[in-house]
């Protein structure tokens, strides 16, 4: 569920800290008054498209998060690891997202996020509907999402997909084969250069670290043996460093024996002496290991120059030019045995086919199985919607093929009058028959569908008030399952409501704030009141009956 949403800066909220409810949540208010910005709000953190104008007049950012907390985490945390994010923490997942004038960022659980990572999220999330939002009715992939899920279809869906990836994987490799055919003896002889031109090398990816160092010393080696008898002769000697020292050592000597003050001045004298004399036996030491060899130096070379020139031209990397020598093998290899690979891909194909049509078969069962109940379910949730004598269809039609989601598609149709044909809910022009429509299927599928968040941003904005009545029931039966935020203009739907917030619009020192807060008691009797669109004694008698609890 949403457990709360925060919102700064966007259109006329400064700041809100909205904890969201469970079961219905009804959210009422004049118009203007800014409920929009709830459903604006949520579409930013589903990652739809960001309009610098959302920022609030004298700012330069908006922001919105969103908290959720999750009973089962498994299908995000996938996500989540699939991006390179760590998992749920908790049980609670946390969107913001950041419109700034230079920008805009998105986080999950406080980690970068991209816009797509979002919306993969949204669509475990939340399910909103709204003027125009019903149109995802009229995708029959959706459709025949919503079919597969009534008929409890998921696992055998995902197993049907499992097999029609592999069948597609094994097809495209066939394909990729079959049209290298005409690549002919040039690619083999190129390909064949490549290989033979880095197994050559016989490359040791630990070697080249080593080896420059080696190379560097043996090359200069001259001019190193120069520097070292330098510092050697600076140091040692009578006149030497090390030499000098110890003449200052022996006077330091003779001026703590006559004042004693002078042991503290002086302590650091031997450590430096024993440090430096240290140095000296290092560097001589360094000097008689000096090996020039004119001959070493010239393998080294060669060797440091191949390999440079393999990584410029498979590199940037020794790890490349490795890498690339491998593929080049494995397709070599391909090619060079094209005719036994084209049979064994062959082979894959039909035994992935068999898997497809195995998985497919026992997917139909189930959607064929399921589909006139769920159209049966859908017609008894029309009839409460006011529809009484409507019909609705979930009509299944095989494929000439197999495709990605099946061996079949499935079209909802639609007859609010009898004797009339049946439509596709594409052709339904009626945006209040089509939002009936999308809460009777909803409806139907209330305890299969495992979205925590439903959203219906006035979808009742064009049905009259019997029916909004049963609009507001079908939303609290669909409360009992999920978390449901309901934005709506008539008081049947926000009297039966678990919980109430009214927006409102406020002049504060000159400047519009729209603020939410909840109304409970007289408040909220007044606030059907006002949406019941009369005053006096009758009408507030309504609102107190509406909120009587059947």
């Amino acid at each position: 569920m949403l457990a709360i949403l925060r919102i700064q800066n966007l259109a006329l909220v400064d700041q809100l800290v909205w904890e969201v409810g469970r079961g219905l949540v009804g959210v009422t208010g004049e118009t203007g008054a800014g409920k929009s910005v709830i459903v604006g709000a949520l579409k930013l953190v589903l990652g739809e498209r960001a309009d610098k104008g959302l920022i609030r007049t004298g700012e330069t950012a908006c922001t919105v998060e969103a908290v959720f907390d999750l009973a089962d985490t498994s299908a995000i945390d996938a996500l989540l690891e699939d991006a390179g994010m760590a998992p749920c923490e908790d049980g609670q997942l946390i969107v913001r997202r950041v419109v700034g004038e230079r920008g805009n960022r998105q986080f999950v659980n406080d980690s970068p996020a991209t816009l797509n990572l979002l919306k993969l999220l949204a669509d475990r999330l939340v399910d909103l509907h709204g003027p125009g939002e019903q149109q995802s009715l009229h995708s029959v992939e959706r459709q025949l999402g919503m079919l597969d899920a009534y008929a409890d279809g998921d696992k055998a869906l995902r197993k049907y997909r499992a097999a029609w990836r592999e069948f597609v994987d094994a097809r495209e490799s066939f394909e990729e084969l079959r049209s290298s055919e005409e690549a002919g003896d040039s690619e083999l002889e190129l390909l064949r250069h490549k290989l033979g031109e880095i197994e050559s090398a016989e490359i040791n990816l630990e070697e080249m670290e080593g080896l420059e160092e080696r190379y560097q010393q043996v090359s200069n080696g001259a001019r190193l043996a120069e520097l070292s008898g330098e510092a050697v002769a600076l140091l040692s000697g009578d006149s030497g460093v090390v030499g000098q020292l110890g003449e200052l050592q022996r006077l330091a000597r003779e001026l703590e024996r006559l004042d004693v003050s002078n042991e503290e001045r002086f302590a650091g004298l031997e450590t430096a002496l024993v440090e430096l004399e240290e140095l000296e036996g290092s560097v001589r030491d360094y000097l008689e290991d000096l090996e020039i060899d004119p001959a070493e130096a010239r393998e080294l070379e060669e060797r440091v120059d191949l390999l440079e020139s393999l990584k410029r031209k498979y590199g940037p990397t020794l790890e490349d030019v490795v890498a690339t020598g491998d593929a080049a093998a494995a397709k070599l290899d391909t090619m060079e045995n094209r005719g036994e690979r084209l049979a064994e891909l062959r082979q894959a194909m039909d035994e992935a086919q068999v898997k497809v049509q195995s998985a497919g078969r026992e997917l139909s069962r189930l959607r064929k199985r399921g589909a006139p109940r769920l159209s049966k379910e859908v017609k008894v949730h029309l009839r409460d919607l006011g529809f009484k004598q409507a019909e609705f269809e979930a009509v299944l039609q095989k494929r000439k093929e197999a495709g990605p989601h099946g061996l079949e598609e499935v079209e909802f149709q639609f007859g609010p009058n009898p004797g009339e044909p049946l439509k596709p809910l594409r052709k339904v022009g009626s945006s209040g028959e089509l939002a009936r429509v999308m809460l009777a299927v909803k409806s139907s599928l209330a305890e299969k569908d495992n979205t925590p968040l439903m959203v219906f941003d006035e979808i009742d904005a064009n049905v009259g008030g019997e029916v909004a009545a049963a609009v507001g029931r079908k939303m609290a039966g669909l409360g009992e399952a999920h978390q449901v935020v309901s934005i709506t203009h008539f008081p049947q739907v926000a009297a039966v409501a678990a919980n109430h917030y009214l927006v409102e619009k406020v002049v504060e020192k000159g400047r519009t704030f729209s603020r939410l807060r909840e109304v409970t008691g007289d408040e909220r009797v007044n606030e059907l009141v006002r949406m019941l669109g009369s005053g006096g004694k009758e009408a507030k008698s309504m609102a107190r009956k509406l909120l009587e609890k059947p």
